[in-house]
């Protein structure tokens, strides 16, 4: 019996993993994580309750299914949200290191914005919102790191 518990808590932690997508807060980690498992950053900023395209981005894309299945097999997460309202306050600590990031990689402060990094945190392209689909927005991402 206890073979069979333990057995269905693995099979259930390791589906819960696959289908949940993982953002990093952190570039640091991200850069960490993508040099390990050789794959390139995809680096969010977004207004996450204010920003009605980044909120379609969010819905459109990153939560489907699809690329969420893509990503996690593909990409590392990076997320840089920079919410407004007082009930959604990210901590100081995040607070300054989105700054940060949007310091280096979106001066021109655009949301949402897009960006794909290497490993080593350089540049490979840069998108926005579109009215596409996961599948699309994919190959468009993907340009950028072949």
């Amino acid at each position: 019996m206890k073979k069979m518990i333990v057995a269905l808590l693995v099979m259930f932690v390791g589906v819960s993993t696959t289908l949940a997508q993982e953002w990093q807060k952190d570039i640091n980690v991200a850069k960490e994580i993508a040099s390990k498992e050789n794959k390139p950053i995809i680096l969010v900023f977004q207004g996450s309750d204010w920003c009605a395209p980044c909120i379609k981005l969010d819905k459109e894309i990153w939560s489907t299914e699809a690329f969420k299945k893509y990503a996690n097999e593909n990409y590392v997460m990076l997320k840089a949200d920079f919410p407004r309202k007082k009930n959604n306050a990210l901590s100081e600590l995040q607070t300054k290191a989105n700054a940060l990031l949007a310091e280096k990689y979106n001066k021109q402060g655009y949301f949402p914005f897009v960006v794909v990094l290497d490993s080593k945190g350089k540049v490979l392209g840069e998108s926005s919102y579109k009215k596409t689909t996961p599948e699309n927005f994919i190959k468009e991402l993907n340009v950028f790191t072949k």
